[in-house]
């Protein structure tokens, strides 16, 4: 088998997995029979997840929003820590504006967001 081929498959393989992972410790051999197949199929199966279940990138105003839950910020309080409007807040936030290059700096380090996200590179 060089690549999961369909649903079924994935199931099957998925599982095989789920049977070698408590035979194959971390000091068993690469020769070990159940280390060579949990190491075919687990590339098999995540490059068939990778396909199927990507999650993707997250956006900004997706990021914007999880470092605001995570610091407990309103987008009052975050305009404030940001120097910038809650109007603008609430434009990035719905996806009408993106910010000014000025802007995607302080947010990203601000808001410790990577700014390959910020920029949307």
């Amino acid at each position: 088998m060089t690549c999961i081929e369909n649903e079924t498959q994935y199931r099957w393989a998925l599982a095989k997995v789920e049977e070698l992972l408590p035979l194959v410790k971390d000091d068993t051999s690469l020769n070990d029979p159940n280390s060579i197949e949990l190491d075919l199929l687990s590339g098999l199966v995540a490059d068939y997840s990778d396909k199927h279940y990507s999650i993707g990138e997250p956006t900004l105003n997706e990021m914007i929003r999880l470092r605001m839950y995570e610091l407990g910020l309103s987008q009052v309080a975050l305009a404030k820590r940001l120097g910038i409007s809650a109007s603008r807040i609430s434009e990035y936030l719905s996806g009408k504006k993106e910010p000014t290059l000025q802007q995607a700096r302080k947010i990203s380090k601000e808001l410790d967001i990577d700014p390959a996200i910020v920029l949307g590179v």
